[in-house]
């Protein structure tokens, strides 16, 4: 019973692999064994219900694409104006969400992989918060070269900087030290259920006037899974959002 609780531990944790048949041995007939059968069959048919959602959810967006080139072509047609401008900018908006909709099922498969090169990170840092975020100040304290895949980093950055920018308050405060970067806002902090649960998708903080999708934090986790870097956020005691990437000194990539 202790190695099949061990075992379904593993499934929840997001270890699709691992079967409670095959941890307590496979070869019982006791109450144990139609336990583990149950919890596999569950453990599978949950499974199958995940990769049907995933699929379908890549499938709407790429479908969507097509009339999105349309829409988008059709409104920079239309003559300048207000009613112009708010046009162009809902399309703009739809066809980033349509975008981040693909990383997020892309990210979801497991199967991407970096590309990696040697980043001296100190400076491929301060060059791309002054493009995201040119308000932030930056600080390197000991600089490093990483071998990481720098359109990926890049996309974390981004990501958590426009966070930063939307949801929280100056002074906002990059710090590069050694493999670690940290983006500190002022702001109110991150929700509870974030720090809870971590990034989830569609899901924002309890402000109704908050902007976005709530997916620029989950493609952020994501990339970041895929470099073998660690990803976590925390409201430090002296207030605002901490965001902190511990990059690999030697990348993982398998």
């Amino acid at each position: 019973m202790r190695r099949a609780a061990a075992a379904a531990r593993h499934v929840s944790a997001g270890d699709h692999t691992v079967r409670v048949g095959a941890a307590i041995g496979g070869r019982s007939h006791d109450e144990a064994a139609e336990l583990a059968h149950a919890v596999d069959a569950m453990a599978e048919a949950l499974q199958a219900r995940l990769e049907a959602e995933r699929r379908g959810t890549a499938d709407i967006a790429h479908e969507l694409r097509t009339p999105l080139t349309g829409l988008t072509t059709a409104a920079e047609l239309l003559p300048p104006g207000r009613m112009t401008d708010i046009v162009q900018d809902r399309v703009k908006a739809l066809r980033a969400l349509v975008e981040d909709v693909l990383e997020v099922a892309l990210l979801d498969t497991a199967t991407e992989r970096p590309a990696l090169t040697d980043v001296a990170l100190g400076d491929f840092t301060t060059r791309r918060t002054a493009a995201f975020a040119p308000d932030a100040q930056v600080h390197v304290h000991t600089g490093t070269v990483v071998a990481t895949d720098p359109r990926r980093l890049e996309r974390i950055l981004a990501n958590l900087l426009t966070n930063a920018v939307r949801h929280g308050r100056p002074p906002i405060t990059v710090v590069v030290d050694g493999p670690r970067i940290t983006v500190h806002d002022h702001g109110p902090g991150f929700p509870g259920h974030l720090l809870r649960d971590g990034p989830m998708r569609f899901r924002k903080g309890g402000d109704p006037a908050t902007t976005g999708h709530g997916l620029g934090l989950t493609i952020a986790a994501g990339q970041a899974a895929v470099l073998g870097a660690r990803l976590t956020f925390t409201n430090p005691p002296e207030g605002g959002a901490l965001s902190t990437l511990d990059l690999p000194s030697v990348p993982d990539v398998s």
